[in-house]
């Protein structure tokens, strides 16, 4: 109770005081045997006295029943009924949990709750996330659209498996509407510059299990700035920053040179740092002006001592530099500018008493380029999205959330902490001893907890900057056409029907004039792309034509045969230059490395040949090509596509058992295997314009972006049906061709299917764009070839 309604701290008396009660609806045997009971308990050690009253509450608990008539109507049919726990900032409180066809309920086991009875509508619920809670697999946060009556409901049920139960039977009720937010996405919106750094640290926060509503796992954020002396701040300048690539530790060379000589003779299991970067005691230490009751609740009725109070943000600082034992990292608060740094003021005029130099605990002490706590806040939120951090915050996210967390990584980089802090290092429930299990809890909580891991490869770096991309969006907000308009996207111009079969293949001439396509009929034929007539048309073999490639000079043209050979194919003479002999099988796919010159195939022989072609083709027989043999890559599957990069130096190849690989054109050797589906054949594969990421689709009915620089899958898009051909457009968009006939148009810039359309009565078997990209060609299992416009 607070004195006057003034938050302070608890005054303890020690005296004799006599109570009366007067019972109104409990009969006097049962209250006094409850009484007696807890009066036992009192008298035991701790982790006993926990133990004894968790049991009397459980007993009582158990004949607490659900009243059917806060059911909302009598067609509502309960799902699921257990026990389980709400979760708030220091606050564990015990309850009942409905769930029903249309709505969930909280029912307390008490009366600290604002909401006797919580009741939330299925069809309010926006987002669930399954959390761990002391280490453990326990929890389930729901989030709630506005009109609800909370915003979060953070609940753990006592096994795993119970709350499992409870997931995925919401899971099962056709009333969710869910809103998505998949890793790989969120990861490609951010490295495009459409997410900003802060909310992208929010929702790794949320993915590692750090939540609002528990202290034990707070969201952590990055100290960025390195400056708190100066009277003016340079956010131009690189030396205002702090290293994002080392550990809050390890910034201090001194001080980490002392910690490493006790690592080297401490015993096993040996940890750098005895002190963790966010617990619930430095949340509060940051926060107990904006949060003064929660402080009082940790510390048993009392605030910190003045002096070593959260008083001055430079003294914070190079206290995290140079003290042995202070390692923190900051809180969101730090960034919210919607708060305005409220937490930095005063506000509820609380006593938090005098320091040593008389003078009385008020506001955070600023440094001098802030004169406000809201300049402050915005200051550090502008650094945080600044191109300064946004290169190297990536290296922040190895080491919080990434491969950087444990292991030798961890060992290298100078990041290990105690070994109660990583999840997986204690089993509480195999633990019988309750005094045991109790110190262990106890130690986890206040000790602080290492998120949970989510990225096992390096985490790929950022390519475009937030502030960029508003800059280029409000540059196409003043051009007149409507560049995301759902009618100028996509038109068809031309339909061309003169394959007698399946068009399998087709390419665009350089100078965008023309494309070529051949086809199961043995044709190769070329088309205006102008007037959409047949320009040419020729037979090549007595087998399926699979594939082709245009040379640079716009007149040559190589073409795959079902029959294992290469056909070259002059297009101004209008003859076959040469027929070559290259494989054991059909040539599945063909490129042309126009670097060195040289022609690489795959087949279904399960190789892909690198050939050397220096002489001129005219002066080549059909049995010249093995003697150019220059390289090959072995593989235990067909070859299905290739994708050579723009710079010709790197080749991206994908099989029918579903392996991407990478290799290195320079030297033959492979540099990345990316993918690895067992069965879900990659029919189709290409390079981004800066080569930096291979993008791909297949049976499995899902286009798939890598980043080359870490080998990390950036997106992983699922469509409805199988994608069996994709090309690259302009401003990082995706053609992709559907089994059904769908043509989709995909940005990767935002993640987001801008068009889809379903022209071609079969599959769409493959496609290509101009080089302006304002031209796109698909071929289909209609034998139908058609011209569209890209606006």
């Amino acid at each position: 109770m607070l004195a006057g309604n003034i938050l302070a701290p608890y005054v303890f008396e020690t005296k004799t005081q006599r109570f009366l009660f007067v019972l109104n609806y409990a009969q006097i045997d049962v209250c006094l045997g409850s009484i007696d009971q807890l009066h036992r308990a009192v008298s035991l050690p701790a982790a006993e006295q926990n133990q004894m009253i968790a049991t009397i509450a459980t007993a009582r608990q158990s004949k607490i029943s659900f009243n059917k008539s806060w059911l909302e109507d009598l067609h509502e049919e309960i799902i699921l009924e257990t026990f389980g726990n709400k979760i708030t900032p220091l606050v564990v409180n015990p309850g009942r949990i409905v769930l029903s066809s249309t709505n969930l309920y909280f029912q307390p086991f008490n009366n600290i709750e604002p909401h006797k009875l919580l009741k939330v509508r299925l069809a309010g619920i926006k987002r669930i996330i399954r959390r761990r809670f002391l280490l453990q697999q326990v929890g389930i946060e729901i989030y709630f659209k506005e009109l609800e009556p909370v915003k979060y409901l953070y609940l753990t049920l006592k096994t795993q498996g119970a709350r499992d139960t409870l997931y995925n039977a919401l899971l099962d009720l056709p009333e969710l509407q869910l809103s998505h937010s998949d890793k790989q996405i969120m990861t490609l919106r951010w490295q495009n510059g459409v997410l900003s750094n802060y909310d992208y640290l929010v929702y790794l926060n949320s993915l590692a299990d750090r939540s609002l509503n528990d202290l034990t796992q707070y969201p952590v954020f990055p100290w960025v700035i390195s400056n708190y002396t100066c009277d003016t701040l340079d956010l131009s300048n690189p030396k205002n920053y702090r290293d994002l690539s080392k550990p809050i530790g390890a910034l201090n060379p001194t001080r980490l040179e002392r910690l490493k000589e006790r690592y080297n003779e401490m015993p096993s299991p040996k940890f750098l740092y005895g002190s963790h970067y966010s617990t619930p005691g430095f949340v509060l230490f940051y926060l107990v002006r904006k949060f003064p009751q929660y402080m009082l609740c940790l510390q048993n009725g009392r605030f910190d001592h003045p002096d070593r109070m959260f008083n001055s943000i430079p003294d914070i600082w190079r206290n995290v530099l140079t003290n042995m034992s202070d390692f923190k990292e900051l809180v969101p608060e730090f960034f919210d500018t919607e708060q305005k740094g409220d937490f930095l003021e005063n506000s509820f005029d609380i006593n938090f008493g005098y320091r040593y130099d008389g003078t009385k605990v008020g506001g955070v002490q600023l440094p001098p380029w802030a004169e406000s706590p809201e300049v402050f806040v915005n200051k550090l939120r502008e650094a945080l999205e600044s191109d300064i951090v946004s290169r190297q915050l990536h290296l922040w996210i190895d080491l919080i959330f990434g491969y950087k967390q444990r292991g030798l990584a961890a060992e290298n980089a100078d990041n290990l902490f105690y070994y109660l802090c990583y999840e997986g290092s204690v089993d509480l429930d195999k633990i019988q001893d309750w005094n045991q299990r109790h110190a262990l809890e106890v130690q986890i909580m206040e000790f602080g907890q290492i998120p949970k891991q989510i990225f096992n490869s390096p985490h790929p770096v950022r390519t475009c900057s937030h502030s960029s991309l508003l800059k280029h969006h409000k540059l196409l907000n003043n051009t007149p056409a409507d560049t995301w308009g759902d009618k100028t996207l996509l038109e068809p111009l031309h339909y061309c029907q003169s394959h007698k079969e399946a068009i399998t293949s087709l390419a665009v001439c350089h100078e965008g004039v023309s494309v070529a396509s051949v086809g199961r009929d043995t044709l190769l034929k070329i088309h205006s792309l102008k007037s959409g007539r047949q320009e040419r048309s020729a037979v090549l073999c007595t087998m399926t034509l699979s594939s082709l490639s245009i040379l640079p000079d716009n007149s040559t043209i190589i073409v795959g045969c079902w029959d294992s050979c290469v056909v070259v194919y002059d297009v101004e003479c209008g003859r076959i230059l040469t027929k070559l002999a290259g494989h054991e099988d059909a040539i599945s796919c063909v490129q042309w490395d126009d670097k060195r010159k040289r022609l690489i195939s795959g087949s279904w022989d399960c190789t892909v040949r690198v050939w050397n072609t220096k002489e001129s083709w005219s002066n080549m027989k059909p049995t010249s090509l093995v003697s150019q043999l220059v390289s090959q890559l072995d593989l235990d599957n067909r070859i299905k596509c290739m994708a050579i990069s723009k710079d010709n130096d790197q080749l991206a190849v994908g099989t029918e058992a579903g392996e991407l690989i990478i290799w290195s054109l320079e030297n033959h050797l492979i540099t990345q295997q990316l993918s690895d589906e067992v069965g879900a054949s990659v029919n189709d594969v290409t390079f981004s314009e800066d080569g930096r990421r291979v993008i791909s689709c297949g049976n499995n009915c899902t286009l798939q972006v890598y980043d080359l620089t870490t080998g990390m899958q950036v997106c992983n898009q699922v469509f409805d049906e199988k994608l069996l051909c994709l090309a690259w457009a302009r401003e990082s968009r995706v053609i992709l061709g559907g089994a059904q006939g769908t043509v989709y148009l995909f940005d990767l810039v935002h993640v987001l299917l801008l068009k889809q359309v379903r022209v071609h009565r079969d599959a769409v078997l493959c496609v290509d764009v101009s080089g302006k990209g304002d031209v796109m060609v698909t071929g289909g299992e209609d034998h139908q070839l058609i011209v569209w416009e890209i606006s």
